[in-house]
């Protein structure tokens, strides 16, 4: 993984990162932002994986109900968010569209991603820091914005 500090103004910070051939997105993305001290961020991407792991959440049962993904697929749309996990930890949420051979599309919450060639990220930071919290009613941690409005 590359990264670049592309922009620096006022702490509004704009970051590329950039994954090669066998390394895992969400991971790699969850360990530079630890290190990067990155508390609220916004993130795109495009590129392709050589394999992956999606979900779609069952909000009935409370789970992520994988989608496998087990040939090579060109992202077409990478979108998400950095925060802070309940625990006060890096927190790395992606929603993926991938295009298969044929052009036909799938989507979901990125669990796992291992890249083939290259995934291209952009990650935009404020100067704040956004927190999530467990959810009871739906399982999830979503972002608790009282959090954000009180500053870092």
């Amino acid at each position: 993984m590359q990264t670049a500090l592309l922009d620096d103004n006022d702490g509004l910070r704009t970051w590329a990162v950039v994954f090669a051939t066998g390394e895992e997105a969400k991971a790699g993305l969850t360990e530079w932002a630890t290190q990067a001290e990155v508390t609220a961020a916004q993130l795109t991407g495009i590129g392709a994986f050589e394999s992956a792991t999606l979900g779609w959440y069952d909000l009935d049962a409370k789970t992520y109900r994988d989608i496998d993904v087990s040939t090579q697929v060109e992202v077409l749309t990478l979108a998400g968010d950095i925060s802070l996990s309940p625990k006060g930890e890096q927190f790395v949420h992606m929603h993926v569209t991938c295009a298969r051979r044929d052009g036909a599309t799938i989507g979901g919450h990125v669990q796992e991603a291992t890249v083939r060639p290259t995934l291209e990220v952009v990650v935009t930071e404020v100067p704040s820091r956004l927190r999530r919290r467990h959810d009871e009613a739906s399982g999830l941690a979503l972002l608790d914005l009282g959090e954000a409005a009180t500053g870092p």
